[in-house]
């Protein structure tokens, strides 16, 4: 690769214009395009998430990739993002072997293998439900379950969800617009009620969401029909979630959830084909659209909806994260970088007073788009860029939750991408962050400001 396309491809890179580097790469001559070449266009199109095209040119240089980490790095990227955690474990696993020191190939491993551990216990929950499903007699749907106290018919569930109950002409063109057969139990319960918001909304899980550590929590049940926006077919139906918001094309969308289209509830077609009996899961955007088996049906849904007062430990959690912030270690990443700046025990005590202040305004350790998240995004940012200068976005978005998002004892245990991005572009936008030398940093005067602040808001 000639040095005036490698300076143009790195300009690209770092100002996030990878479809340029795509279209530029694919107008050299397959036959011309180096080893150099290929991966950089590989690794334009795992940024596009295009994986499987990039995928695609990985395999073209797989022999001569074969001793360098980056290779292995980067493909092992593209298998993570669709999911084939078995190949990504074992290229993450060469990748380190090839580089021991290689900490983002460690931490893809481990998501790999997290990613393998939740697989399995899907198969086997999976697997206990067809069982117990199998040894029950056939009968009618919802045969004992008293549902007259099941809605909670509010003004606004009503206006907002509840339509007419549907014809059988109304549920074929419905089936026939969404190309999947709907469950009978569904259909039972919208006939009985079509759509609204259940009184009990929250559903048991066994793995952790974006939602809380053991369950998922649901806003509404879609209807039959298109008259109401939130109905399967309405102006912000199932077809609107996975076309505009990119869920995946694997069913139905029946359930919005509290975070307002981060997540939500699906019939999932994969194991059953489009005429079968779906299965239920969650889907989470904030999570890679990370999909959690719920239920083998949607009436074994329906029957295991419990309560949120189950759930209900604010309090203790609150305590708990008091706790953490004001005594939980640092974890590796965070611990260093304060150790690199001046005063790191008075750093480390204003940072924990202003966690503490987050803690007691939400009743949790979690940062948003409020001021006192925006202060500790630009102290992360100051104390990183300190320890590291003029790291590119991607280096900075990948490293970010090994800092206080993952971090451990003193860890929020899970984070939103998007209010990263967002605060970034904003601070680049205002002028307080800026490009140097190919890599991102905090003007003189706004690095200064930051640390005022953090000392005000910890005072």
């Amino acid at each position: 690769m000639d040095t005036k396309l490698k300076a143009q491809l790195a300009e690209w890179h770092e100002a996030d214009e990878h479809r340029k580097i795509v279209d530029t790469l694919l107008e050299i001559p397959p036959a011309e395009r180096t080893y150099d070449i290929i991966s950089s266009l590989g690794r334009a199109y795992n940024n596009l998430d295009c994986h499987e095209e990039a995928l695609e040119q990985f395999m073209e240089i797989a022999g001569q990739g074969v001793n360098d980490p980056l290779w292995h790095y980067r493909t092992g990227y593209a298998y993570y993002y669709l999911r084939r955690y078995k190949e990504a474990e074992e290229v993450f696993s060469a990748a380190l072997a090839l580089d021991p020191d290689d900490k983002e190939s460690a931490r893809f491993l481990d998501w790999s293998r997290s990613g393998l551990e939740k697989e399995r216990q899907t198969a086997e929950k999976r697997e206990l439900d067809r069982q117990r499903r199998n040894a029950l007699p056939a009968a009618p749907p919802f045969e004992g379950m008293d549902l007259a106290d099941f809605w909670d018919d509010s003004s606004y569930a009503l206006e907002a969800y509840v339509s007419e109950p549907p014809s059988d002409e109304l549920i074929a063109s419905i089936e026939e617009e969404l190309g999947y057969k709907l469950p009978e139990s569904y259909i039972a319960l919208m006939k009985q009620h079509n759509g609204g918001a259940p009184r009990r909304t929250c559903y048991p899980t066994d793995q952790a969401t974006s939602w809380a550590e053991d369950h998922i929590a649901i806003t509404s049940i879609m209807g039959i029909g298109r008259e109401k926006d939130y109905s399967i077919g309405g102006g912000l139906g199932s077809r609107f979630m996975i076309e505009e918001w990119g869920y995946p094309d694997i069913g139905v969308v029946i359930c919005d959830c509290p975070s307002a289209g981060h997540d939500v509830v699906m019939l999932d077609y994969r194991h059953c084909g489009k005429d079968g009996e779906p299965e239920v899961i969650h889907v989470d955007q904030e999570d890679n659209y990370e999909i959690t088996y719920l239920a083998p049906d949607f009436e074994t849904f329906i029957r295991g909806l419990v309560d949120e007062e189950e759930y209900d430990t604010s309090a203790e959690d609150k305590e708990e994260d008091l706790r953490k912030v004001t005594e939980g270690r640092f974890s590796p990443l965070l611990a260093e970088l304060c150790s690199k700046a001046d005063q790191p025990e008075q750093l480390e005590s204003r940072i924990r007073a202003v966690c503490t202040r987050v803690v007691e305004e939400k009743g949790y350790f979690s940062f948003h788009a409020d001021e006192l998240s925006l202060l500790m995004y630009d102290v992360q940012f100051w104390l990183y860029t300190n320890a590291y200068p003029q790291p590119s976005r991607d280096i900075y978005l990948e490293v970010y939750p090994q800092m206080i998002a993952f971090g451990g004892e003193f860890g929020q245990g899970g984070y939103a991408p998007g209010f990263i991005s967002d605060w970034l572009d904003r601070r680049i936008k205002e002028g307080q962050i800026v490009r140097q030398n190919g890599g991102l940093a905090f003007t003189e005067e706004a690095g200064r400001k930051v640390i005022e602040r953090l000392k005000a808001a910890a005072a």
